[in-house]
């Protein structure tokens, strides 16, 4: 896959060339197009079941729906792959393919997918199998992504409490059991993170903050680069009170309860935890590529079907048309449309004119409105004589 690629579906009737042939007609696309602004590959649609006209321009407006629904779950399913790689643009585009081709080599030789959308059922079921295909890969990848997501942020915060200050981490492996006061009814122990600008003040004042608090019970237990942790008792009546105007002073009172093994305890939930992470991002990583694939194959698909329903609809039965995949560039795509206008401006009857120097020129804006409200606009609401669709897997 490589970005900067622009892709237009073109379809044409078979009489722009002058034996109705489908192959001399693809030739005539290939023309029209010129290799300077890109290049033409057949692009196979199947003759499907056709409704009635009023059926045809409804599912013309679903499909259009479904296409943008479809590019929106792509974008998506690639934020979550991008997210789950670190954005690493190389591991990224090794997961982005399709049926395990790059996707320019799906698009290229693309054929319908007969097993997965028999092209024998009814124009409404397939865009319903299609509609709910996306609904359903959409969901499955947030779902595992959003899972994986909250076990990798409860694994980042077990792992601070392990690496960060005095002032967050566990205190389990750094507080000796024999400091705290656990059994009396009277007295309790208090461990504050003092910031290290304020260690030499500390043991001048903790005393006097509040009241009950017992002379010279502070002990220095620990020190890192941004606190230094001591521990000091006070009587249990007067406890929040201290704490209170511990907060007052920016020392940061931390709550600690010793437990019976809580280290070897914490240690097991940190490698529980991770084992944990690690399973779930390879399974959100293979669901990401999965789901991706899936999404761009749906995507493909509507397209195809969005070409057929324009096509009966713009030139009619009986079906004699022939469908080119153009492979240009952002910057190409504008002088291929303006290419294949010149060719083939007549298919559009009155709506293209030309000017004194033979150059294509529009009519007017109450034309295109009806066009526009007939269903014969292009995707960026420009009336073209010929049916195309544009658009960019990334």
């Amino acid at each position: 896959m490589s970005k900067g690629t622009k892709y237009l579906l073109v379809s044409l009737p078979t009489s722009i060339s002058p034996s109705n042939d489908h192959d001399e007609a693809l030739t005539a696309l290939r023309s029209g197009v010129t290799t300077d602004f890109g290049t033409v590959t057949p692009f196979p649609i199947p003759e499907f079941k056709i409704g009635t006209l009023d059926a045809l321009v409804q599912q013309a407006d679903e499909l259009a729906k479904l296409e943008t629904s479809c590019e929106a779950v792509v974008a998506k399913v690639g934020d979550s792959l991008k997210a789950i790689l670190e954005g690493d643009e190389s591991k990224i585009s090794q997961q982005k393919t399709v049926n395990d081709k790059p996707v320019d080599q799906y698009l290229r030789s693309f054929t319908w997918n007969k097993v997965k959308y028999r092209a024998d059922k009814p124009l409404s079921e397939l865009i319903d199998t299609l509609q709910k295909e996306v609904v359903s890969i959409d969901n499955d990848v947030k779902q595992k992504y959003n899972q994986y997501n909250q076990v990798k942020t409860n694994l980042t915060t077990l792992q601070r409490k392990q690496t960060g200050n005095l002032a967050s981490k566990s205190l389990t492996a750094i507080v000796p059991p024999s400091l705290l006061i656990r059994d009396s009814d009277y007295l309790e122990t208090h461990l504050i993170a003092v910031p290290s600008q304020q260690t030499s003040s500390f043991p001048k004042i903790y005393e006097t903050i509040s009241p009950w608090v017992v002379p010279r019970s502070a002990q220095r237990i620990d020190a890192d680069d941004e606190f230094t942790l001591y521990a000091v008792t006070t009587f249990k009546k007067y406890s929040q009170e201290f704490v209170h105007k511990c907060r007052e002073q920016k020392w940061i009172p931390r709550d600690f309860k010793y437990k019976e093994g809580g280290r070897e305890a914490e240690e097991k939930e940190v490698e529980k935890v991770a084992k944990e992470e690690k399973k779930l991002w390879g399974e959100a990583l293979r669901l990401g590529r999965t789901g991706w694939g899936e999404a761009v194959m749906a995507w493909v698909h509507v397209l195809a079907l969005r070409v057929f329903v324009e096509t009966v609809l713009r030139y009619g039965l009986p079906l004699a048309f022939v469908c080119g995949l153009v492979k240009t560039t952002p910057k190409l795509a504008k002088k291929a449309r303006g290419s294949l206008d010149q060719s083939y401006s007549y298919l559009a009857g009155n709506a293209f004119g030309r000017d004194k120097k033979g150059r294509i020129t529009k009519d007017d804006s109450s034309t295109s409105a009806d066009m526009q409200a007939a269903g014969h606009m292009g995707d960026g609401g420009d009336y073209s004589a010929y049916v195309c669709y544009d658009f960019e897997i990334n």
